[in-house]
């Protein structure tokens, strides 16, 4: 499956950017799907998750309450809406297909991995 991320951009602090990623090759319907975003010299770090239906979305601490992930199984599309927006959230943004049919933290719970996409908070 190869997978496509997009929507990132550069937006003032306190903003809201939605990110997508879309999957095409094959479906992604029966995958759990899950946001990472890394910055420079940093590991990768895990943002929100999700299971194959949409359900039990989980998030990191640092976005809970301002991020919300979602998906539309129909279009083969996992979202990332992101609000709230601060310059520590400053990162290339992956999407990614968990190996079950739930999300997970773990990024080596991932199989396939989409290219990132950037997105700048200024202040």
């Amino acid at each position: 499956v190869r997978l496509q991320a997009f929507g990132g951009g550069v937006v003032q602090a306190g903003g809201s950017l939605r990110l997508s990623c879309a999957a095409s090759g094959r479906t992604t319907t029966n995958n759990g799907m899950g946001w990472f975003r890394q910055t420079p010299g940093k590991e990768r770090e895990f943002v929100a998750a999700l299971s194959w239906n949409g359900g039990s979305p989980f998030y990191a601490d640092s976005v809970k309450g301002r991020f919300t992930i979602s998906r539309d199984r129909v279009k083969n599309t996992v979202y990332l809406q992101m609000t709230g927006l601060t310059p520590e959230d400053t990162a290339v943004y992956y999407c990614a297909a968990a190996r079950s049919a739930v999300g997970s933290s773990r990024s080596r719970d991932y199989t396939s991995w989409g290219r990132g996409t950037l997105v700048t908070v200024s202040s």
